[in-house]
C-alpha cells in the first residue's frame, strides 16, 4: 500500500510517497519552506504542488498543526487565523484532486513512532512530544494514538509552547542547559498529570538529543525519536490507508 504524507509545520511543509507496509519513504522528501502566515488558499497550493511534483494520484494523508475535529480544522495557533473552522478535507482535496485524510501533525508522528519507530513494540503508557515551532503532544496506549494540547498548558501565565519550545529556546537565545530547565519544570507537571512510563522527544530537535538529554530529569524513560523529521510524513500516509492503520 502506498500514499502521499504530507506534514505541515508552522514554518514548511514537507511530504513523501511513502510505502505504509514498512514505513518507507519511497522517494527523496521535498521541504517547502513557509516563513509567512499562508492563507488557506495558499497553503492548499502548497500541498497541490508536493502532489504534482510527486506525479500523484493515490490516497493522500495531511498532518496539520491543531485540534481536527471530524473533517474540520478548529485552532490555528501557528498558522493563519483563517483556518478556524475550516473544512481541511474539503479543501486540500480539492486542490490536489485526490482522497485526503486530514489530522493533527502529532498524532502523525505518533503513529509512526509506535508502528515503526521508537515506540514499536511498547504496550505501556506513552507520551510523545514534538518540540518544533509550537509543541505537538499525543498519548498512546495499547497502540491507540490520542492527540492533545498539552503545549498550551499555562506556565507563568503564559502557553508553555511560549516557554519550552524549539523555537522558544532559539527567540530567547537560551543555551541547551537553560532550555532544559525551562523542560524539566514542564515535565514535571506532565507526568503529574499523566503518569507515563515512556517519554519520546520528536520534532527536528530530536536529533540533537545529545545536547540536552542530560540536563534532563524524568520518572518516566526518555528517548529520542526514532523516524525524525520523517515521522509526521510517515504517520499521515499511514492514516490516508484504513488498513494500514489497523
Amino acid at each position: 500500500m502506498k500514499a502521499l504524507g504530507i506534514d505541515i509545520g508552522g514554518s514548511a511543509v514537507k511530504g513523501a510517497p511513502v510505502d505504509t507496509n514498512t514505513g518507507r519513504l519511497l522517494a527523496e522528501r521535498l521541504k517547502i519552506e513557509t516563513p509567512e502566515k499562508l492563507s488557506p488558499a495558499r497553503l492548499a497550493a502548497t500541498v497541490a504542488e508536493i502532489a504534482a511534483h510527486f506525479r500523484w494520484r493515490g490516497p493522500i494523508g495531511v498532518g496539520y498543526p491543531g485540534v481536527i475535529q471530524g473533517t474540520r480544522i478548529r485552532t490555528a495557533a501557528n498558522l493563519h487565523p483563517r483556518f478556524v473552522g475550516c473544512d481541511g478535507v474539503k479543501l486540500f482535496a480539492r486542490a490536489t484532486g485526490c482522497r485526503v485524510a486530514l489530522l493533527n501533525d502529532a498524532a502523525a508522528a505518533g503513529l509512526a513512532e509506535m508502528r515503526f519507530g521508537s515506540g514499536r513494540g511498547f504496550a505501556g503508557k506513552t507520551l510523545m512530544l514534538t518540540l518544533g515551532t509550537g509543541i505537538g503532544s499525543v498519548v498512546a496506549l495499547d497502540g491507540v494514538v490520542v492527540p492533545l494540547e498539552l503545549g498550551h498548558l499555562p506556565m507563568k501565565g503564559r502557553s508553555a509552547e511560549r516557554r519550552v519550545s524549539s523555537s522558544a529556546r532559539k527567540r530567547l537565545d537560551l543555551s541547551w542547559s537553560q532550555w532544559a530547565r525551562r523542560l524539566n519544570e514542564y515535565f514535571e507537571v506532565l507526568e503529574t498529570i499523566i503518569q507515563p512510563e515512556l517519554i519520546i522527544i520528536g520534532g527536528g530537535v530530536s536529533s540533537k538529543h545529545d545536547k540536552f538529554f542530560p540536563h534532563l530529569r524524568t520518572r518516566a524513560r526518555l528517548i529520542p525519536a526514532r523516524l525524525g523529521n520523517a515521522a509526521g510524513i510517515i504517520g499521515a500516509a499511514l492514516h490516508a490507508v484504513p488498513a494500514a492503520r489497523d
